[in-house]
């Protein structure tokens, strides 16, 4: 019996090492104190990830939120499609919310946070009904 256990705690310890669920996020998790917002996408990327990317881009139009934007094969304990606030995984491909994000649910967690808001509006919002068209294409065409 005592032999088992060291076999017990090796094997507890190497599970951990490669479960996706205790991976820490690609990258630096903050910039100046501030969290990053990090996004891990196939390669190239999918409907997900391209959701994610814009929804990046509309809190990035808003808030000065750091963004980083990580290819699948640079951060391999990571599903793809991922999203984490900070070191918080709040999305992951196969797990939490199947690796999307909405921007209402991500605009929730930036306003809770208090991250700044940008001193002039970006412009990408002012084009969102022709993006929008233009995405609602995509999507039908894959």
């Amino acid at each position: 019996m005592t032999r088992l256990i060291p076999v017990l705690l090796a094997s507890l310890a190497f599970a951990s090492l490669v479960s996706p669920a205790s991976a820490a996020p690609p990258g630096a998790t903050e910039l100046n104190g501030q969290k990053v917002l990090t996004l891990v996408v196939r390669e190239p990327p999918a409907l997900r990830c391209n959701n994610n990317m814009q929804v990046a881009a509309e809190l990035a139009n808003l808030y000065k939120v750091p963004v980083l934007v990580v290819p699948a094969s640079l951060a391999p304990s990571s599903k793809a499609p991922a999203v984490y606030w900070g070191d918080q995984r709040i999305a992951e491909d196969g797990g939490d919310f199947n690796g999307m994000v909405g921007f209402g649910q991500m605009q929730d967690i930036l306003e809770i946070e208090g991250v700044p808001k940008q001193d002039k509006q970006g412009r990408l919002l002012e084009v969102k009904k022709e993006f929008e068209a233009l995405k609602s294409a995509i999507k039908s065409d894959q």
